[in-house]
């Protein structure tokens, strides 16, 4: 009996050491990790930080000069921020070549009124829809014949380099010339300074021109029916989904109808509160 029961201490002994050499390595993956608890678990590039591409300046989506940025883009993505316990740090970037850079692991996200087109998704995933947008035709207020994007031919028409502006322009219009521009505002300026007959770019930002300085107004509102999306990489999924999820309740409890009446003056479109999107 005394042999039993020394057998079972020991039994006793080694079950004990085997739990607290357990419950050692499960702190020691704790402290190992401790980065990635912050904002819930979800995996980026430095933990607890979203990092966002964005071109600035482009407004209303995003203005301004670091870190003081501001517009309707930056309000979105630090909402999505809150609701998913992570800061924010924007980078800018040029627009050209930010698909490339996400793709590249440079930013864990792309928010820059970006629209959702089949092409991009070859590189890229797409969050649902944040916002719907057709294009603008800008002209020089008060001195331009031209009234539709049929007035275009024989011109020199701007745009921003690799957006659906100069994409529409390239393929929907007979403009003599296309010129591209590293920035919408760069475009905008030369207008102004009369080095090119007509800007297009994405309506808000031409309603921003007219109002902002002046000197251009808009000659037609181009329909195209674009969906902006933010930009993850095409692994991103788990991120993409916890983005869609902080998104959604900002449509649903109205945070987002507040900073789109903030930025636009109008309430948002009911379809939008509920638009998704499928990354193919």
């Amino acid at each position: 009996m005394r042999n039993r029961a020394r057998v079972l201490l020991l039994a006793l002994i080694a079950a004990v050491l085997v739990l607290a050499l357990a419950a050692a390595g499960c702190g020691g993956d704790d402290e190992e990790s401790g980065g990635d608890s912050a904002g819930g678990g979800i995996e980026t590039i430095e933990p607890g930080v979203l990092t966002v591409g964005s071109d600035i300046p482009f407004p209303p989506f995003e203005a301004g000069r670091a870190p003081n940025y501001e517009g309707f883009d930056i309000d979105i993505v630090d909402e999505i921020a809150k609701r998913t316990e992570l800061d924010v740090q924007i980078e800018d970037t040029p627009f050209e070549p930010i698909f490339r850079d996400l793709a590249q692991g440079k930013f864990d996200m792309v928010a820059s009124a970006t629209t959702i087109t089949p092409e991009r998704e070859q590189a890229v995933d797409f969050s649902d829809p944040y916002y719907f947008a057709d294009q603008g035709l800008l002209v020089e207020e008060g001195n331009s014949d031209i009234q539709t994007v049929d007035d275009l031919p024989g011109t020199t028409v701007g745009a921003q380099d690799a957006t659906t502006g100069e994409i529409y322009a390239n393929d929907e219009t007979d403009a003599d010339e296309v010129r591209g521009f590293p920035e919408g505002p760069d475009a905008i300026n030369a207008l102004r300074a009369g080095t090119v007959d007509a800007v297009i770019i994405d309506l808000p930002v031409a309603e921003d021109a007219v109002q902002a300085q002046g000197g251009v107004e808009i000659a037609q509102r181009v329909v195209t029916r674009e969906e902006y999306g933010l930009a993850f990489q095409d692994d991103g999924d788990a991120l993409r989904e916890e983005v869609n999820a902080a998104l959604q309740e900002i449509k649903d409890d109205g945070t987002y109808a507040e900073i789109y009446e903030k930025w636009f003056k109008e309430k948002p479109p009911e379809e939008l509160l509920s638009a998704t999107n499928e990354p193919e």
